[in-house]
């Protein structure tokens, strides 16, 4: 049996974070990692809005956090403070693993996008994206192969 999901002071459902992830969501997750944000949310919006319990606040901060990410490539940066932020929020009560997600290491690449956004602005922080945005790591799975990494060299 899960525990109690809270959300500021109220029960949100119960969860078990230990459950294995749905197909539909290592999909979402190879879509993020991919920086497929577009495709993300609407691989994610489905799970999203299928799911009734404590799990659907886990979707809809992955989702969240792909979007803001999304406004971020493409210049909108009140969207990603704002859908950053509440992704981060979203996310961390299921940190620091859920449905083999690392949660809480995305809340911290997402929350260190956030200040550097915060602090440098949108040109600079865009600039260091491919170095700065997160990836989902999920336990068991090897890391693929090209694409973004934190801290890879651009060029």
């Amino acid at each position: 049996m899960g525990e109690v999901l809270m959300v500021g002071k109220k029960p949100a459902g119960r969860l078990d974070c230990s459950w294995q992830p749905f197909p539909e969501l290592l999909v979402g997750v190879r879509q993020f990692n991919a920086g497929e944000y577009f495709a993300c949310h609407e691989t994610l919006e489905e799970l999203w809005l299928a799911e009734r319990g404590a799990m659907r606040r886990l979707y809809q901060g992955v989702l969240q956090v792909g979007v803001g990410l999304y406004h971020l490539q493409r210049g909108n940066e009140q969207g990603a403070l704002i859908l950053l932020a509440r992704g981060i929020a979203l996310l961390r009560p299921f940190a620091p693993f859920c449905l083999g997600i690392d949660v809480a290491a995305l809340v911290c690449g997402a929350e260190e996008v956030l200040r550097t956004l915060k602090t440098l602005g949108l040109q600079r922080t865009q600039a260091l994206a491919s170095g700065l945005f997160p990836r989902i790591r999920v336990i068991g799975e090897k890391e693929e192969t090209g694409g973004r990494r934190r801290g890879a060299a651009s060029g």
